[in-house]
């Protein structure tokens, strides 16, 4: 465990069960609840070594979409800060329940079983960071929480109050998921991959043995260079332009980052002849129409050595219906329009604020920007 500048702590479960006494500098104040922790946390998250930062592929998510946390949410803005702490603190040994991107993190951790399989000492595994600006005393309710759900994730860091994204370098974040827009505008100007998860009213079952994620083309995967000619051109000459030049690649987007990654990853089970029964399965859900605009996208993951499992050119047809047979576990696009018709439809959606898209306004969705827990 260690404090910085006084505020920001950053934690493991390990802290929590080391054997001697807390270090002289820390305060009695956080020294009690730690104390405490030992005697109300069960141990029954595994005890399996984290893999070093700059092996793994690392995904940041907030306290707030890993859990539901509406309620205390609803205190915080209502009663404020210290109410907050209080009532957190109170309620300790009684775990959040699931949110939005739980079940993604289990998928996570289906994969690193079969990699651990196959690949004992490998340390090329996702590996879970919970980033959120909670107070350090909330810790212990999350501790709890992930130990009540035997979930892997041993890296914390709760800056009480402070912005978590200069930490997300640090951790060598391959994504981050918050439900903070700006916390998520700010991770992408960065240079890290970044998105707004929504909850939708009812989330849709989703597979536990494999993990499947669906990526929007344009200013996801790729640049926003066709949707500004689109934006200001129509779509003729969209179309033109994607003609006259589909031997040309696009230029990357914000999330070709973690498609890559997961590419690295199957490509280790596809060495072990299990291509068929790989546990990662990604797809491509674009407006795009195949014949006059999809020969562009293609050549372009061509280009970059990257594989996608499925594409699926909708030629503006709603993603909702699709996604909803699909049922992958999360879900990327630049507009809201289709992250609220694949919300409806039951799927995990997050919006990439990225690109010409954002300039038009839209309706639907709302989250608070002001949060206790990111």
């Amino acid at each position: 465990m260690s404090l910085e500048n006084g505020q920001t702590l950053t934690i493991s479960e390990q802290d929590l069960t080391r054997n001697g006494s807390s270090s002289s500098s820390s305060s009695s104040s956080i020294r009690a609840p730690v104390e405490d922790a030992k005697m109300v946390l069960k141990p029954s998250t595994p005890t399996r070594k984290p893999p070093k930062p700059q092996n793994a592929i690392t995904i940041a998510v907030s306290s707030r979409v890993l859990f539901n946390m509406e309620k205390e949410q609803q205190i915080y803005e209502h009663q404020g800060m210290e109410e907050y702490i209080k009532y957190q603190v109170e309620h300790e040994t009684e775990p959040f329940t699931p949110g939005p991107a739980f079940s993604f993190v289990k998928a996570l951790e289906a994969v690193n079983t079969r990699l651990r399989e196959l690949y004992p000492e490998s340390e090329e595994l996702f590996d879970v960071v919970l980033m959120t600006n909670n107070h350090a005393y909330v810790g212990l309710r999350l501790i709890n929480t992930i130990n009540h759900y035997q979930l892997f994730i041993e890296r914390f860091c709760m800056t009480g109050g402070n912005s978590p994204i200069g930490y997300l370098k640090a951790y060598h974040t391959n994504l981050y998921l918050s439900a903070d827009p700006v916390k998520v505008r700010e991770a992408l100007e960065e240079g890290i991959a970044a998105a707004t998860m929504f909850t939708p009213e009812t989330i849709k079952e989703v597979s536990d043995t494999q993990l499947r994620v669906a990526f929007d083309g344009d200013a996801v995967l790729f640049s926003d260079e066709s949707e500004r000619i689109y934006k200001a051109h129509g779509l003729d000459k969209f179309f033109e332009h994607e003609k006259a030049h589909e031997n040309k690649p696009l230029d990357h987007g914000p999330l070709k980052g973690f498609l890559e990654a997961l590419g690295k990853l199957q490509k280790k089970f596809y060495g072990k002849g299990q291509r068929m029964d790989c546990p990662i399965r990604t797809y491509l859900v674009t407006a795009r129409s195949a014949a006059s605009s999809g020969t562009r996208a293609l050549k372009t993951l061509r280009s970059w050595g990257l594989e996608i499992d499925e594409a699926l050119f909708l030629a503006g047809a709603p993603k909702g219906p699709m996604l909803e047979k699909i049922r992958p576990h999360i879900f990327f696009d630049d507009q809201m329009f289709h992250v609220e018709g694949a919300a409806e439809m039951g799927t995990v959606a997050c919006h990439v604020p990225y690109g010409i898209a954002q300039r038009v306004t839209t309706k639907g969705i709302k989250n608070k920007e002001t949060s206790a827990s990111k």
